[in-house]
């Protein structure tokens, strides 16, 4: 079964994150020059929130506000739901169709260790298929 941790290990555990108070531009410059759609937001080493494109489009472009004077604080999704590395690529699945998120990010004790994103859960789940396919195909030629 293939877990969070593999998916870590393979992808790396950088995770970009903000402070509350940085401004709504900040953050979105953050995301553009590392190509990824939310940051958590942190105080101190401990995460607060996260913050998406999503949180941008439907918190400050639909309410007409400036992401050069709105903090982070305003506009991010608070109740955050997190991952510890031991779960599986269904488990995260699950969590992320249930809870309509698309980031997810990983916990291992109090620990921030990394963020998956659908993408990578899709990623993982094709590459599992794939080894799978190549298995079948090996057995009926022998």
């Amino acid at each position: 079964m293939n877990t969070v941790a593999g998916i870590l290990k393979r992808k790396g555990g950088q995770v970009y994150t903000v402070a509350p108070d940085d401004t709504v531009f900040k953050a979105l410059e953050t995301m553009a020059e590392h190509g990824i759609g939310a940051l958590i937001v942190t105080e101190g080493e401990k995460p607060v929130g996260i913050m998406s494109e999503r949180d941008y489009a439907r918190k400050v472009i639909i309410q007409g506000k400036s992401s050069r004077d709105t903090p982070v604080r305003e506009i991010m999704t608070s109740e955050v739901i997190f991952a510890s590395p031991a779960r599986t690529v269904d488990e995260c699945m699950a969590m992320m169709t249930e809870g309509r998120i698309r980031h997810l990010p990983v916990m291992d004790g109090d620990r921030l260790v990394g963020l998956v994103s659908i993408g990578d859960l899709v990623k993982e789940l094709i590459e599992d298929q794939k080894f799978t396919i190549r298995q079948l195909e090996n057995y009926i030629a022998t």
